[in-house]
C-alpha cells in the first residue's frame, strides 16, 4: 500500500457544504474520509451520504462506549448505512468488543487505546497507575483478544503494539510536530517509518486553502 493510501482525512469541520466540497476536491488522492463527533452531531446520516456519494469509505469515529447490546445495535445500523469502519473505546471492555465483532457483515472495527489528548498524568488523574506505554499495550491485547480489526493509538506507541501483529491507526499526526491540544505527535514520515497502516489528518489539510497541495506534501 502506498503512503497516499495510508491517509485518512478527518472532516472535523461543523458545515456540511464545506465538508463536502473537501471530499470532492480530495475524491481523486483520498480514499477514506473521518466522520467525528462534531460533523455528526451537527448533521447525522447526511455527513455519511457526503461521502458515500461520491463512491469514497467512511471512517465514523464516535468512540462508541456502552453497554454490549447498545455497541451491537449501533454497529449494525452503521453497516446499513454503508459505514465502511468505526470506532469502539477499548474501556468499554472486552464483552463490549467482542458483542461488536461478532456482527455479520460488520463494518471494520477500530479500538481506541488511549487518546492522543492523555499523558502519564492524565492517567494518573483517573486513577490508571500504568504509564501510556504499558496502558496502550494492555488494550491493545485486549482488542486482539475479542477480534476487532485494529487498534487507534498515537504515533509513539505504533511500534509496541505492531509486534503483536495488530493494524494501526494513528492520529496525532504534525506536518510541523506543533502539539496544540495532542500531546503525543509526530509527523506522517515519522508515522509511516514506525509502521502505521493508516494516519488520520485533519486541520492541517481542512483549514488549507490548498488541501490538495498538502496532500502532495505528506505524500
Amino acid at each position: 500500500m502506498n503512503n497516499l493510501k495510508k491517509v485518512i482525512v478527518a472532516l472535523d469541520v461543523e458545515d456540511l457544504k464545506k465538508a463536502e466540497e473537501l471530499v470532492r476536491v480530495l475524491k481523486d488522492k483520498i480514499d477514506i474520509f473521518k466522520i467525528g463527533s462534531k460533523l455528526f452531531t451537527a448533521y447525522g446520516i447526511e455527513a455519511i451520504k457526503i461521502v458515500t456519494k461520491y463512491g469514497k469509505k467512511v471512517f465514523l469515529d464516535l468512540k462508541y462506549c456502552d453497554i454490549p447490546s447498545v455497541i451491537a445495535d449501533a454497529v449494525s445500523i452503521a453497516q446499513k448505512h454503508n459505514v465502511y469502519s468505526l470506532s469502539l473505546h477499548s474501556l468499554g471492555g472486552y464483552e463490549m468488543l467482542c458483542s461488536a465483532a461478532a456482527i455479520n457483515l460488520r463494518p471494520k472495527l477500530w479500538a481506541v487505546t488511549i487518546l492522543t489528548s492523555l499523558d502519564n498524568r492524565n492517567l494518573n488523574q483517573l486513577g490508571i497507575r500504568e504509564n501510556v506505554n504499558r496502558e496502550v499495550v494492555r488494550l491493545a491485547k485486549l482488542a486482539k483478544k475479542a477480534d476487532v480489526d485494529g487498534i487507534i493509538c498515537s504515533p509513539n506507541e505504533i511500534e509496541l503494539v505492531k509486534k503483536f501483529g495488530l493494524k494501526v491507526i494513528t492520529p496525532g499526526i504534525r506536518i510541523s510536530r506543533e502539539k496544540k491540544d495532542q500531546k503525543r505527535v509526530l509527523t506522517p514520515q515519522e508515522a509511516f517509518s514506525k509502521g502505521a497502516d493508516y494516519i488520520v489528518i485533519g486541520r492541517e489539510i481542512t483549514t488549507a486553502k490548498q488541501p490538495l497541495k498538502i496532500i502532495e506534501k505528506i505524500v
